[in-house]
């Protein structure tokens, strides 16, 4: 095989990832699995908002929703949980769909390469998200919240830099980081285990090759 025959497959092999990326069909699986990880999404964010956790939990069934189906459909979970959290219990929490569709793409992107696969790669693989969500969160956070998450623990960080005269842009993104890194490590080791356990029948009925 001579280069240019290794040039060409190596374009057809990038061009079908892509393809697979972004490949959705509004099919009876989809139609199931979206509005279980919305159901997830939200009886794990009022669980958490409820008890005070330190922690948001609301990304549980996004994570689900982009390992089984995809990260289509884990932003179309996410953006769907926010409109109706907004809706019902948080007026504000419309905003932070946009996190939510990043995050249903970052976990879809990284579940195709592999990295819910093994413990230690579930982490780096938290820590990337993390990283996602706290990008796009924080702007988000200083234009509504004047940077605050909202998170008492987190919060108090946020102050203590800004006594420090540290920069609220700074200080807004280190405050949703530490509670994204904590927040997203928990989500992501629960749906890595919720996902192994799922019998192989039922995994593939939401990816859409069950025979």
């Amino acid at each position: 095989m001579d280069s240019k025959e290794i040039s060409s497959k190596n374009k057809e092999i990038s061009s079908k990832n892509k393809a697979s990326f972004w490949s959705f069909k509004l099919s009876a699986h989809a139609m199931t699995l979206i509005p279980a990880a919305v159901g997830i999404n939200y009886v794990a964010k009022a669980f958490a908002e409820g008890l005070k956790l330190p922690v948001w939990l609301g990304s549980l069934g996004t994570f689900l929703a982009s390992m089984l189906g995809g990260p289509v459909a884990g932003a179309i979970s996410g953006f769907i949980n926010h409109v109706i959290y907004s809706l019902t219990l948080s007026p504000l929490s419309a905003v932070y769909a946009l996190t939510s569709i990043a995050i249903g793409l970052a976990v879809g992107w990284l579940n195709q390469r592999g990295f819910f696969k093994r413990p230690v790669t579930v982490l780096l693989a938290a820590i990337l998200i993390a990283l996602v969500s706290a990008v796009i969160s924080t702007p988000l956070n200083v234009i509504f919240w004047g940077g605050q998450t909202g998170i008492a623990w987190g919060d108090a960080l946020f102050a203590s830099l800004v006594a420090k005269h540290v920069n609220i842009w700074i200080a807004s993104f280190l405050d949703e980081f530490v509670l994204d890194l904590l927040d997203k490590t928990v989500v992501a080791y629960l749906a890595f285990l919720i996902y192994k356990q799922l019998p192989k029948r039922l995994v593939s009925f939401f990816k859409g090759t069950e025979k």
